[in-house]
Order: C-alpha cells, then structure tokens, then sequence
C-alpha cells in the first residue's frame, strides 16, 4: 500500500491476490469449456451447415454446366442433323426425278411400241384390202370377159369387130388394173 500525506491510504488499481488468480484461471477454463461445448453445439453443426451448403452449390454448379454442356452438344447434334435432313431431301427428291425420268421414258418407249404396232396392223390391212381389192377387180375383169365371149360368140362379129371391142373394154378398164 501507499501512503499518502494525510494518512490516508491509496488501494491498488490492479490489486493481484491469490483469489483473482483462482477466479480468473477458473472462469478460463469455464469459457475454454463453454466453448468447446458451444463449438460442439453449435459451430459443428453450423460449419456442417455451410460445407453441406457450399457442396449443394458446388453440386449444383457443376449439374448446370453439364446441362450447358449436354444442351450445346444436342444443339450441335440437331443442326448436323438439319442439315443432314436438307441433304437426304434434296437425295430423295433427285431420286423421284430419276425415277419420273425412267417412268416417263418407259411410257414414251411404250407408246412408240404401240404406235409401231398400230402402223404395222394399218399396214397389213392395208395389203388385205389392196390384195381383196386386187381380187375383186380379177373377178370383174372375168365376169366381163366372160360377157365379151358371149356377145363375140352371139354376134358373129368378124376379127376386126372384136379387136376394136376388146381395145375398147380394156380402155374402160384402164391400163393399171392389168398391171397389178
């Protein structure tokens, strides 16, 4: 202690004794306790908190890209395929012009066939009719020749009378019909 003029006494500021000491160590070990079982209580769970939390995030973060990612690569995919489909029309298309191509050069080569065919039996008839005809008028030259036999014999005509009646039928007849 310190004395001061007057005989009073000054008490210390700071009085250290035995009894602080125990009372401070023991409220240390009490907070160092006290925050152990906080920390335990309380941080653990919270710190337990906030990594479950920050992994959740980070889970989440990198489930996004790959979803980015998927979703650029099946953009890609589509477009490739877009394109493919533009290809395989335009393959489709020229295949059904080629084939309308062949189709129509069957159809022309058909109708050519037919129109040939169609001359070819014009053509036959044709001589049929011409060879009938060549017939009838056979038949009509005997028929009055025939005829011409039966006035000559009827008549009595001398060789000069039938010379100018056969000059005179083959005139009517025309030279043609006994050339064929």
């Amino acid at each position: 202690m310190i004395l001061l003029t007057g005989g009073e006494s000054m008490s210390r500021l700071f009085d250290l004794d035995w009894q602080l000491l125990a009372d401070s160590t023991l409220m240390i070990i009490a907070i160092f306790f006290l925050f152990l079982i906080l920390s335990y209580f309380l941080f653990n769970p919270a710190r337990k908190m906030l990594n479950g939390r920050k992994e959740k995030i980070r889970t989440e973060l990198d489930t996004a890209k790959h979803a980015m990612e998927n979703a650029q690569n099946l953009k890609r995919e589509y477009e490739t395929k877009l394109q493919g489909v533009d290809k395989e029309a335009e393959a489709i298309l020229s295949e059904a012009r080629r084939k309308a191509l062949v189709n129509e050069n069957h159809i022309i080569a058909q109708a050519k066939e037919e129109a040939a065919r169609i001359l070819d039996r014009a053509r036959v008839e044709a001589e049929l009719e011409k060879q009938k005809m060549s017939d009838d008028v056979k038949r009509e030259i005997i028929v009055v020749a025939s005829l011409m036999a039966g006035k000559i014999v009827s008549a009595s005509m001398d060789t000069a009378a039938q010379n100018q009646l056969i000059d005179e039928t083959i005139k009517e007849m025309g030279e043609k019909t006994w050339l064929n």
